[in-house]
């Protein structure tokens, strides 16, 4: 289940907590919470545990305790709207059929929340969507998933300083040469 499509946003978390020396997860607001600093930022780190369909409750739990307005949270998250290795980031807007950021919508009674979309690709097919996005990555994949998250982290910084155009345009420059 780890290296499934559906948790890139947690690959990309595992990635950014690594390279910035965040503290150990440990179990909280049911999920696993890390925290770290980065670019001077202090950042909270959340994997909710819960069902895809109800990260809402983590994410809410978490948000409520430290007083967390929407526009503070960035959810990482598959995109299968866009072509594989490819990210964008924007803030607010529908859930486009995924599940966990519906339940954010509902939990924070907001959509106004930064998003950092990694697209997997789509499989082509919607009746192949569910058995895609729940499927490992494949050999190949790695060629473009590796440098993605490394990119993402290397980034990380802009951030965290609130700089999501620029953390964009960065992933974008330095993952243009992957296949």
């Amino acid at each position: 289940m780890a290296a499934n499509r559906h948790n890139i946003g947690f690959m990309a978390m595992d990635v950014i907590a690594t390279r910035h020396g965040f503290a150990p997860w440990r179990r909280r607001f049911k999920g696993a919470f890390t925290e770290g600093t980065i670019a001077g930022e202090k950042i909270l780190a959340l994997k909710p545990l819960t069902y895809m369909n109800n990260s809402g409750e983590s994410v809410q739990e978490a948000a409520a305790f430290y007083k967390l307005p929407p526009q503070s949270i960035t959810a990482f998250h598959d995109e299968l709207d866009l072509a594989p290795g490819k990210l964008r980031v924007k803030k607010g807007g529908g859930a486009a059929g995924h599940n966990g950021l519906r339940s954010m919508d509902k939990m924070l009674g907001s959509q106004d929340y930064w998003r950092v979309r990694l697209g997997i690709g789509h499989p082509g097919v919607k009746d192949r969507v569910l058995g895609y996005v729940l499927g490992n990555f494949d050999k190949d994949d790695k060629l473009w998933l590796i440098p993605l998250l490394d990119a993402v982290a290397d980034a990380a910084g802009l951030l965290a300083a609130g700089k999501h155009p620029d953390f964009m345009t960065n992933v974008a420059y330095r993952t243009q040469d992957i296949p």
